[in-house]
């Protein structure tokens, strides 16, 4: 694997920081805020994209809006063997699991879930967690 050079500057780290409080900013409003030309900011947002800087542009939903109001997260204990990911592309594949992070010396993965309440977490557990193949 090569590594990738990115070479970013102020300027670059300004707009990210801009686009990160507000994902729907226009290349005009980078531009007034930090004094430059729209197409500047342009050409910057796009290598930026080509650089695999930005990977992608998402929306944050209001979790009570979508009937997903209890937050938790849940340790995993699985028999994966060492470099293997199996369990853990199977748990990110669940639709309630929102990220999946790999434990370093405990075998296990954290999760991190929503549900609409403490009923469809034990659902969850239950009915669906249970038949992962691989947790322990």
């Amino acid at each position: 694997m090569t590594k990738v050079e990115y070479n970013l500057d102020q300027v670059d780290y300004k707009i990210l920081r801009l686009m990160q409080d507000n994902g729907r900013i226009n290349n005009a409003d980078i531009a007034r805020e930090l004094g430059m030309a729209p197409s500047a900011i342009l050409e910057r947002v796009k290598k930026l994209e080509q650089k695999d800087v930005i990977l992608k542009y998402s929306a944050k939903i209001n979790p009570a809006a979508v009937d997903q109001k209890l937050l938790s997260f849940i340790f995993i204990k699985a028999n994966d063997i060492i470099g293997e990911q199996g369990v853990g592309l199977a748990l990110a594949e669940i639709p309630e699991v929102q990220e999946v992070h790999d434990i370093a010396g405990d075998d296990g993965y954290l999760i991190k879930v929503r549900t609409a309440d403490s009923t469809g977490l034990v659902d969850l557990m239950r009915n669906t967690l249970s038949k992962v193949e691989g947790i322990i």
